[in-house]
C-alpha cells in the first residue's frame, strides 16, 4: 500500500511525500512509483539543456521510518507501550548510565516526542473534520486533558535522573524533549484553535479553554528559560526559529535512514561495453584477414584495408554501446540506495530519470493527460516535453521490525523537487490587458502569466495499480499553487 501527498514546501520546491506500508505478513514487499512530468515547450527543458545531473541536483529526497501510531490517550496513559518504555529507560540510565543506557534513553527521548507530534496532527486533523454540535466540546476537552497529562508525564520523569550518576550532558537531552514537547503543544493548540474558529459550532468557551492551555505552556517554557516567540522582536524572533529548526532536526533524526546510493547495474554496463569492443575488433580483424589472403602482405589494398577497417572499427565500437547503453536504460535504473538503520538492512530504493516521446508514454498515461481542443492542437507543432521518473521500493518486514522497539508500518520517502531550472526563459509574470474605461477612456488592467507543469504518478504495489494527476500552477515569481484532479 502506498499513501501520497503533494504541497508546496516553498516558492520554488514541491514536496511529495510517498508512504510504503510493509504487509505485515509479507516477507518481501515490493512497490513501484512511476511518475510522468509533462513540461511546455516553451520552457526549453529538454534532453540536451537539461540532463540526468541536472534532474538530480534538483531533487532531494530524504528516506524515513514512518512514525509508529497512537492515539493521544494512549500516550497519555502511564501504563501503556510508549510512557512505558520511556520510565524504563529512565530508570535504567539512573541505576547504572552505561554508554548503551545512555544511547538507549535518548533514542525513547527521541522517539517519544516524535509519537507525540504524529498523535497530536492526527488528533486535531479528527476533531476539526468531526466536530458537531453535539461533540466538539466533550472532543476539546478530552483533547487538553491528554495533552495535559502527556506533558505532566514526561515532566515527572526528571525526579528519576536528577542524581549524581547522570551527567549534565545526559540531562540536557531530557531538556531538549522537553522543550520540544512544549513547543508542540503550543503549536498544534494554536493550529487546532484556528481550525475551530472557522467552524459554526464554535463557541467562545472553547476559545478560552485552548487559550488557557497555550498561556500555560508559554508560562512554563518562561519559567524553565526556553525562548518564545517576542510580539516586538528586534531581529524578527530569528534566534527563535533558528532553535526551533535545530530541535526538529534532533528530536526526528532518530527516525531518518542510513542510505547508500551509487549507480546500479554497473558490472553488466562493463560486460555489455566489453562486448561492444570485442564486436567492432571482430570485424577490424576480419577485413585485415581477408585483403591479407586476397592481396598478400605489403600492398596498397591490404593498406588501404586497415586505414577503413580502423576507421569502421571506431565507429561500429561507439554505435553497438550506443545501442546496449539504451538497451541498458530500459532495464536498469540510474542509481540504487540501500536502506540501513542500526546495522540492519531494510530494503532499497532504485530510481531512473529519461525524457520519452508522447508515443511512448502509455495510452492511459495520454488520456489521463486529457488537453483541452487548443493545447492538443498546439500540441502538434509545440510537442510538451516528457519526463519519466521511475522508482523502485523493496522492503524487508523482519528487518523492519528488528530495527526499532516500536512497531513501524513502513518508510516514508519525502521527496523534495525544485523547480528554478524551469522558470528561467518564462516570460514577464503580469501582462498588460486593455478594457474599455470610465467616459470611454482606455484603462489596463493587469493580468497574470502563468504556466502549468503536469504530474501524472503511477502506484503499483503486488496487484494494484492507481493513477493521480497533480498541476503545478507556476510564473517566474515561483509555484502559486498545486491542483488535484480526478481520474
Amino acid at each position: 500500500m502506498i499513501d501520497d501527498l503533494i504541497e508546496i514546501h516553498d516558492k520554488f520546491s514541491v514536496e511529495i511525500k510517498l508512504g510504503f506500508n510493509a504487509r505485515k505478513k509479507q516477507e518481501i514487499s515490493d512497490f513501484k512509483v512511476n511518475t510522468w512530468i509533462f513540461i511546455p515547450n516553451s520552457l526549453d527543458i529538454n534532453r540536451h539543456t537539461y540532463d540526468k545531473s541536472d534532474f538530480y541536483r534538483d531533487l532531494k529526497s530524504n528516506i524515513r521510518l514512518i512514525t509508529p501510531s497512537y492515539l493521544l490517550r494512549d500516550i497519555a496513559a502511564r501504563d501503556k507501550a510508549p510512557f512505558v518504555l520511556l520510565e524504563k529507560s529512565f530508570e535504567a540510565l539512573a541505576s547504572e548510565p552505561t554508554r548503551t543506557r545512555a544511547s538507549d534513553y535518548e533514542y525513547h527521548i527521541r522517539m517519544f516526542v516524535s509519537i507525540v507530534k504524529s498523535a497530536l496532527r492526527d488528533e486535531i486533523n479528527h476533531i476539526i473534520d468531526n466536530s458537531t454540535d453535539d461533540d466538539i466540546e466533550y472532543l476539546t476537552d478530552i483533547y487538553i486533558e491528554n495533552v495535559t497529562s502527556i506533558a505532566e508525564n514526561y515532566r515527572q520523569l526528571r525526579r528519576n535522573i536528577n542524581v549524581s550518576s547522570v551527567s549534565k550532558e545526559l540531562m540536557n537531552y531530557y531538556s531538549f524533549g522537553d522543550e520540544f514537547l512544549s513547543n508542540l503543544i503550543e503549536q498544534h493548540t494554536f493550529k487546532l484553535l484556528a481550525g475551530l474558529e472557522k467552524q459554526s459550532e464554535f463557541t467562545e468557551t472553547i476559545g478560552l479553554k485552548l487559550m488557557e492551555r497555550i498561556t500555560t505552556e508559554v508560562s512554563y517554557k518562561k519559567s524553565k528559560g526556553y525562548p518564545v516567540v517576542e510580539k516586538d522582536s528586534a531581529d524578527r524572533n530569528r534566534d527563535l526559529v533558528f532553535r526551533l529548526s535545530l530541535l526538529k532536526k534532533y528530536v526526528e533524526s532518530e527516525l531518518f535512514l542510513t542510505t547508500n546510493k551509487r549507480r546500479d547495474g554497473i558490472w553488466i554496463e562493463q560486460v555489455y561495453l566489453s562486448i561492444a569492443a570485442g564486436l567492432s575488433m571482430i570485424f577490424a580483424t576480419a577485413m585485415a584477414f581477408s585483403f591479407q589472403q586476397k592481396f598478400g602482405n605489403f600492398t596498397m589494398p591490404f593498406f588501404v584495408a586497415l586505414v577503413v577497417s580502423y576507421m569502421l572499427k571506431d565507429r561500429i565500437k561507439e554505435l553497438t554501446r550506443y545501442y546496449f547503453a539504451h538497451r541498458l536504460g530500459r532495464r536498469f535504473f540510474d542509481h540504487r540506495t540501500n536502506i540501513t538503520l542500526n546495522d540492519h538492512k531494510i530494503g532499497w530504493s532504485k530510481e531512473s530519470m529519461d525524457f520519452i516521446t508522447q508515443d511512448q508514454a502509455p495510452s492511459e498515461v495520454n488520456a489521463i493527460r486529457n488537453r483541452s481542443a487548443i493545447l492538443e492542437a498546439d500540441n502538434r507543432n509545440n510537442r510538451e516535453k516528457i519526463i519519466l521518473y521511475r522508482r523502485l521500493v523493496r522492503l524487508n518486514r523482519k528487518s523492519l521490525d528488528e530495527c526499532s522497539q516500536y512497531a513501524t508500518n513502513g518508510i516514508n520517502d519525502i521527496i523534495r523537487f525544485n523547480v528554478s531550472n524551469f522558470v528561467q526563459k518564462m516570460d514577464n509574470p503580469v501582462v498588460p490587458l486593455f478594457i474599455p474605461g470610465e467616459d470611454g477612456n482606455l484603462a489596463i488592467v493587469k493580468g497574470e502569466k502563468i504556466y502549468y507543469i503536469n504530474l501524472i504518478l503511477q502506484f503499483k504495489n503486488e496487484e494494484q495499480s492507481e493513477y493521480k494527476r497533480f498541476r503545478i500552477v507556476l510564473n517566474r515569481k515561483g509555484i502559486s499553487e498545486i491542483e488535484t484532479f480526478t481520474v
